[in-house]
């Protein structure tokens, strides 16, 4: 699997370019988005019209590809533009080591292999090459690189927005979000719409100096929650598909979803964020 352009490559390409021509950086990830979960990729169920006005409006790579298919080595990857391999960084990060050899609880044949914990911090970051030259710096959303000590702050970002060392929001997808980065908002509130408000705000106050913004969703990530209007919304779609005798097909050892069959396990929000 060969990359297009590694953003740590366009850092050192921009870290050398005069004042007048380096450009602002925005860098928006989603997590555990499917690329057929989009309605510009040909999903008829999903509906994503803010990515298909980006899509249409801008470029779109259709061979570029993560280099992990699992999330804390992949962002590992998108930061210091290696290969997970090269961080010793190749599964998702258990804080309580969890994902370990030593730990492993899971019936597979073989064991995983022993990864780092956290992105050492010798590595250097997008966010540390674009800082030293003279951007400012934003982080917001899903970090899952290390705990206390190897935060995004640690990191080379000036602000973080939520980065923290949990790989799904303590809180849920609502305030309050007990998430010791992010402060609470009014009750109710909605985490990824807060992500969005608060990467806008730094743009906007971004004016001396070019920026750096990197907004990692926590969605879609689990815990499956979303706000009456479209669970009822997507449930109607839902009912109206045609019935499959089997919702989930083995792939190796563990079943894989297919298709959308039932939108009935979704955590509906309590009648205090309606």
């Amino acid at each position: 699997m060969k990359q297009l352009l590694s953003i740590l490559s366009l850092a050192l390409f921009i870290g050398g370019a005069s004042a007048a021509d380096r450009p602002n950086v925005v860098f928006i990830l989603a997590d555990d988005l499917g690329v057929m979960d989009l309605s510009n990729e040909g999903s008829t169920f999903h509906e994503t019209p803010n990515i298909d006005r980006i899509a249409r409006e801008g470029m779109r790579f259709t061979r570029g590809y993560a280099t992990c298919q699992v999330c804390s080595p992949s962002r590992a990857s998108i930061l210091s533009g290696k290969y997970p391999a090269r961080l010793d960084i190749t599964d998702w990060i258990n804080s309580g080591g969890g994902g370990q050899p030593e730990k492993w609880k899971r019936n597979t044949s073989h064991l995983p292999a022993s990864h780092f914990l956290q992105l050492p911090l010798e590595e250097l970051t997008v966010a540390e090459s674009l800082k030293g030259a003279g951007y400012s710096t934003f982080f917001a959303g899903k970090w899952h690189l290390g705990g206390k000590g190897f935060y995004p702050e640690d990191q080379g970002f000036d602000v973080n927005k939520g980065g923290h060392e949990r790989g799904s929001p303590p809180g849920g997808f609502f305030s309050p979000y007990k998430n010791p980065k992010l402060e609470d908002g009014p009750i109710g509130e909605s985490l990824p719409i807060r992500l969005g408000e608060e990467t806008a705000k730094f743009i906007e106050e971004s004016k001396d100096k070019p920026f750096l913004a990197m907004l990692n969703f926590y969605s879609v990530h689990g815990p499956d929650q979303t706000t009456v209007d479209l669970y009822k919304k997507y449930q109607a779609k839902a009912q109206k598909l045609p019935d499959v005798k089997e919702r989930f097909l083995n792939d190796v050892r563990i079943p894989v979803r297919q298709i959308p069959v039932s939108y009935t396990h979704l955590t509906l929000p309590t009648k205090r964020i309606v």
